[in-house]
């Protein structure tokens, strides 16, 4: 899966054991992510209800896919997607 062009988008918090899951398992398939801390930017607290409807972290962003959670099927299913 490392091969995957998509444009993955991780909103997530320092605090939050499913964003660092989620963030380890796209370490270890080799899947690059942008990771905005909602904690550190309200904008992204705001971006990240705006794109899931509710106030769950993380939020994944898969080209436009939309995970809320640590969801590993929805996650690779969005990533063959591509």
């Amino acid at each position: 899966m490392s091969d995957t062009k998509a444009s993955v988008t991780v909103y997530s918090a320092t605090w939050c054991a499913f964003c660092h899951a989620a963030k380890e398992y796209f370490d270890k398939i080799g899947v690059k992510y942008t990771d905005h801390d909602i904690e550190q930017d309200p904008k992204y607290a705001e971006e990240c209800v705006q794109k899931s409807g509710q106030m769950g972290i993380p939020v994944i962003d898969i080209n436009g896919t939309i995970i809320v959670g640590f969801d590993r099927p929805k996650i690779d299913a969005a990533l063959a997607a591509k």
